[in-house]
C-alpha cells in the first residue's frame, strides 16, 4: 500500500470521519423525523407500525443513540449491532419485495440488499473502532502500565 495511502486509513480523525460518515443515513433520519415528528407519525401508520408515536420515538433513539455509539467508538459493537438489528427488520416489515410485482418488486429488493450491504458497513465501522482501541492500549496504555510497575 502506498504510504501516503497508509497514512489516511491510519488517522485518527479519518477513521472517525468515515464513522460518521457510514452512520449519515441513520443520524439525518433520526433528526429528519425530530423536525418533523407529525410526518414521522403518518410513516408510521403508512407501514402499519402501531402504536405510531412509540415505534417513531423507539425508531429515532435508536438511529440517533445507535449512531453516535458508532462514532464514538468505545461501544461501536453495541451501536452497529443495535443498528444493524434495526435496519434488518425494516426488510420484512417495509421492504418486503416477495409481496410486490414488477417494478416495485426489483425497486423494493434493491433496497434491502443495499440494506445487508449497510449492515457490513456498520460491522467494519465497528471493527475499525475496534482496532483504533486496541493499538491505543498496545501503544499507549500498555507501555505506562509497564512503567508503572516496574
Amino acid at each position: 500500500m502506498p504510504s501516503p495511502i497508509a497514512a489516511i486509513l491510519d488517522n485518527r480523525a479519518f477513521g472517525i470521519l468515515m464513522r460518521v460518515v457510514v452512520t449519515f443515513p441513520f443520524w439525518a433520519a433520526g433528526l429528519a423525523k425530530i423536525a418533523d415528528f407529525n410526518a414521522t407519525l403518518a410513516e408510521m401508520a403508512m407501514f402499519n407500525l402501531q402504536p405510531a408515536a412509540v415505534i417513531a420515538v423507539a425508531t429515532i433513539i435508536t438511529q440517533i443513540t445507535g449512531s453516535a455509539l458508532v462514532i464514538h467508538g468505545r461501544h461501536a459493537w453495541l451501536g452497529a449491532g443495535w443498528l444493524a438489528v434495526f435496519t434488518l427488520l425494516t426488510i420484512p416489515l417495509v421492504h418486503a419485495f416477495w409481496r410486490f410485482q414488477g417494478e416495485e418488486a426489483v425497486v423494493h429488493m434493491h433496497v434491502a440488499v443495499e440494506h445487508i450491504g449497510m449492515c457490513a458497513g456498520l460491522a467494519l465501522a465497528a471493527v475499525q473502532a475496534h482496532w483504533v482501541r486496541t493499538v491505543r492500549d498496545e501503544t499507549v496504555l500498555a507501555p505506562r502500565l509497564a512503567a508503572a510497575r516496574g
